[in-house]
């Protein structure tokens, strides 16, 4: 099955030392203004999705979140969560670990495309 996020080495670890440190996470990057496309990682007791927020599927536990209107431009992408070094700046909680998360993607071929998984949104 082809998957709608995927993981970095690097991202993994990070993902490890954050659950061990705060529980459960999620991400949830929203293509918003004030966090840019950034992907936000919080403890999962924090986060309330909306009904029209897209699962992109769960890396290490953590469940990876889009919001609609970033998905409806980046749907035919594979999204890949990488954490490098420096600070992201915002209120992520890899904020502050000398790492920051970040995604990068790249587009679909014919053959996955037609193979993607159906989309889950939250609420339906």
């Amino acid at each position: 099955m082809i998957e709608r996020v995927s993981a970095t080495p690097s991202a993994i670890a990070l993902i490890q030392q954050l659950t061990l440190a705060h529980g459960p996470i999620i991400f949830f990057q929203s293509g918003g203004c004030c966090e840019g496309s950034g992907p936000l990682c919080m403890p999962a007791n924090e986060f309330k999705p909306s009904p029209s927020d897209v699962v992109l599927g769960e890396i290490s536990g953590a469940v990876f979140y889009m919001g609609d209107s970033h998905f409806s431009f980046s749907e035919n992408t594979h999204t890949i969560l990488d954490a490098v070094p420096g600070s992201s700046g915002s209120f992520s909680l890899d904020c502050g670990s000398g790492m920051s998360f970040i995604t990068r993607g790249r587009l679909y071929n014919d053959e996955e495309l037609k193979n993607l998984p159906a989309v889950v949104r939250f609420g339906y």
